[in-house]
């Protein structure tokens, strides 16, 4: 509580974040696009509201006690703020993270004094290393563990009801007539779209922004490059299970944006806009300037921002990632379509028996090295490949009879990580930093575009027509 204009601590703060109009992401548009800063929440970002509230619902129903240990599998948000709760209010904190998390998220968990277990993100969902299955293990096993279980908990909607949304219908003077939010765990766009809906008698339109593999508007499941958004569905994943506090009766319609334009929308916000934010956030902004295009003038469209881009200094906001994973790549030769024919990359999958990856191998030729294994896809040819590459199989090898195992059982994928390079690396810059490899993996966009050798890679440029 506040006395003065003091705060009681910093959980008071949680909340009542400023809503921005955009101005230069805009021109041309009739509608006013607006983006409500959720990163200026203490914690960092929109899910101190719904780790706040559901503490406070575990606290008043008994769950959590002094001593106890707060437990959470997040993608780093959500721990976040669990932790910097937990900080405040005297619990403990452990949070299972996937691995692919930004390093930064694993930083800031850390100085909240947060004990941190990474698993795997490439896990079906009934693996007992996935991160919701290793988290609600160890809630189990630590004495006073309570696991939050933000994907199915009824606090992480209801904070959005209690706060988002009136904060958004209060400070747009009731005029607000669509909102767009990602859909992780679903709660913010559930609740705060829910609160929106029923205050308007139905006149504001939900658009959620979902990355374009994502299943929650039918895409592939494969991986996707945005963190904190979209629903992944690993192949061997035998039911898929939505999150409870995922209500998709509360959104109209789905925007399907494609990572690079949510990372190329979350450089221009920092670059013509100040404002420095994640990757989903991009996906948010992408999804909602595709909304407002065609509304008139009467129309606000107003976009949730969930998190600051200093969590992502590493990722987003680093050229040379953009660079190596081939996001950046409009001001310079594509590396890859330079050197090879158009053609989609040849891949095979953990499935595929040694009998068809033989088959293809004789099929594909001299054209590629190596047949990459890929986690996603649908085999034996997927122009937009899986971004988890395994491993990759030998052509000639394959050509020769050369790979053991029998037949018609399924490949083993050989070990070590595959060396990647990204379409907007220049020829030097590609290899210096892979020296020693002589098959390198291309990517665009994240995902696997093709193959080059270290031969094929200094080799003059295709002349095409």
């Amino acid at each position: 509580m506040s006395h003065d204009g003091v705060q009681g601590s910093v959980l008071d703060l949680v909340g009542n974040t400023p809503l921005v109009r955009l101005r230069r992401l805009t021109a041309g548009l009739a509608a006013q696009v607006l983006v409500k800063l959720e990163y200026l929440n203490p914690g960092g970002s929109v899910k101190d509201r719904a780790a706040l509230e559901m503490v406070r619902a575990a606290e008043a129903a008994g769950l959590l006690r002094p001593g106890s240990t707060i437990v959470e599998g997040t993608s780093g948000n959500t721990g976040t703020g669990l932790a910097q709760a937990a900080a405040v209010l005297g619990y403990r904190c452990l949070v299972v993270l996937p691995n692919t998390v930004a390093v930064e998220k694993v930083d800031v968990l850390r100085a909240y004094g947060a004990e941190i277990v990474q698993t795997r993100s490439n896990l079906p969902r009934e693996h007992p290393e996935h991160v919701m299955n290793l988290a609600t293990r160890l809630a189990a096993e630590r004495p006073g563990g309570w696991l939050a279980h933000q994907y199915d908990n009824p606090a992480n909607p209801a904070a959005h009801r209690r706060t988002t949304g009136p904060e958004i219908w209060a400070q747009t003077g009731g005029r607000v007539t669509h909102l767009v939010s990602g859909i992780g765990t679903g709660g913010t766009i559930t609740g705060t779209g829910a609160y929106l809906k029923e205050v308007s008698g139905g006149r504001v339109t939900v658009v959620g922004a979902d990355p374009a593999t994502s299943v929650y508007h039918g895409g592939d499941g494969s991986p996707f490059l945005v963190e904190a958004a979209g629903h992944y569905r690993h192949p061997d994943t035998a039911a898929d299970v939505w999150p409870l506090s995922y209500d998709p009766a509360v959104v109209d319609r789905i925007e399907a944006i494609p990572d690079r334009e949510s990372v190329l929308t979350t450089r221009r916000l920092a670059a013509e806009e100040g404002i420095l934010v994640g990757g989903s956030s991009g996906l948010a902004v992408a999804a909602a300037l595709r909304t407002a295009r065609g509304l008139g003038a009467d129309a606000t469209v107003v976009a949730i921002l969930p998190d600051s881009g200093r969590a992502y200094l590493s990722k987003y906001h680093s050229t040379d990632w953009l660079r190596r994973t081939g996001f950046l790549d409009g001001d310079r030769p594509d590396l890859l379509a330079e050197r090879i024919p158009d053609r989609a990359v040849v891949t095979v999958t953990p499935d595929t028996t040694l009998r068809a990856a033989t088959e293809l191998a004789a099929e594909v030729g001299d054209a590629q090295p190596v047949l990459p294994v890929v986690l996603a896809g649908r085999s034996p040819r997927f122009p937009t490949a899986g971004s988890e590459i395994l491993g990759a199989l030998d052509v000639p090898r394959l050509r020769a009879g050369l790979v053991p195992g029998d037949p018609d059982a399924a490949i083993t994928v050989p070990p070590g990580a595959p060396v990647t390079v990204g379409t907007g690396e220049t020829v030097a810059e590609a290899l210096a930093r892979t020296a020693g490899a002589d098959v390198l993996h291309v990517l665009r966009d994240g995902r696997l575009a093709g193959v080059l050798t270290r031969a094929s890679l200094t080799a003059r440029p295709l002349q095409r027509s």
